[in-house]
């Protein structure tokens, strides 16, 4: 099915084009109904997602380690993030774009972090930013709200900060820890935070947190307590190369279609069945004629 057919499809029947912002991601809270999002780094995957009726798509800087195959999120760059975001951005309609502020751009210089934000609506057309961290991240949080960029905060397992941790550890699991996260939640919603990100924690945890908080939780490895939910788009659909999270559900084999796609491709062409000719351009019958006769006549 091509896009433009998905996409006809898709209006006859499909979810509602009602643009989805932070006002009414809030209310989504209030009403207690459950938002929905994934990551996705391309127009196509992007378009996909949108069409889907997914409340926010999330260009995650995820995509160091999926789409350039690096071992974790911090070699991305401002720029890339950039790039990788205008093409999201060209493929939504409906949904809201948040994108990720990558390791580097925000941690040095509050101002820079400032700038860093305004350059991702500006420049790429995102609708609000991601951080990561907790009480640390409060007073730049406010000033990005400011700056009239929305900000979602994001506390628990922060791949940024994969080496201060030791790896990717499910955070949370003492009283210490506990309260920790508690008042980083707390902070970040005073800060002006529309909704938290949270990461890698106890369901139970992740619940009373949920609950003490006005703004929306969207959980990835958090439980079903939260507000939300988010995956990485390649995760859920088999397309990337290590053995999933614990939290991650495979809801399709993509990498499976795609690779028995392309092995029936070569196929094919070694087989010289492909293309066929009803797959070629023809010349006109005279055209052809007068080719003939000019090669045969050696000219």
């Amino acid at each position: 099915m091509s896009l433009t057919t998905f996409r006809t499809e898709a209006a006859g029947g499909g979810a509602s084009l009602t643009k989805v912002t932070v006002p009414s991601l809030l209310e989504k809270k209030m009403l207690h109904r459950p938002i929905a999002a994934v990551t996705a780094y391309d127009y196509a995957s992007a378009r996909l997602v949108d069409e889907a009726g997914l409340d926010f798509v999330l260009v995650g800087d995820s995509l160091a380690m999926v789409m350039q195959g690096q071992e974790n999120t911090l070699a991305i760059t401002m720029d890339e993030m950039l790039l990788y975001t205008r093409g999201v951005r060209r493929g939504v309609r409906r949904a809201l774009v948040v994108s990720d502020m990558p390791f580097g751009s925000y941690q040095v210089d509050a101002r820079e972090g400032v700038a860093n934000a305004v350059r991702f609506v500006k420049e790429a057309g995102a609708e609000a930013v991601k951080l990561e961290g907790g009480r640390e991240r409060a007073e730049l949080v406010k000033r990005i709200v400011d700056a009239e960029v929305p900000v979602m905060g994001h506390i628990g397992l922060t791949p940024q900060s994969v080496h201060r941790m030791g790896g990717y550890k499910v955070q949370g699991k003492t009283m210490a820890a506990i309260d920790e996260l508690r008042a980083d939640a707390l902070a970040l919603e005073e800060a002006g935070a529309f909704a938290i990100v949270l990461e890698g924690v106890p369901r139970e945890l992740a619940k009373v947190v949920t609950e003490e908080l006005r703004v929306p939780t969207i959980g990835i490895g958090a439980g079903p307590e939260c507000d939300g939910q988010i995956l990485v788009l390649h995760d859920m659909m088999s397309m990337t190369f290590a053995a999933p999270a614990k939290f991650v559900r495979r809801y399709a084999d993509v990498a499976g279609v795609m690779l028995g796609a392309l092995n029936e491709y070569k196929a094919d062409v070694e087989a010289r069945r492909f293309p066929a000719d009803a797959e070629s351009y023809h010349l006109s019958q005279e055209t052809r004629e007068l080719m003939e006769m000019k090669v045969g006549a050696g000219e």
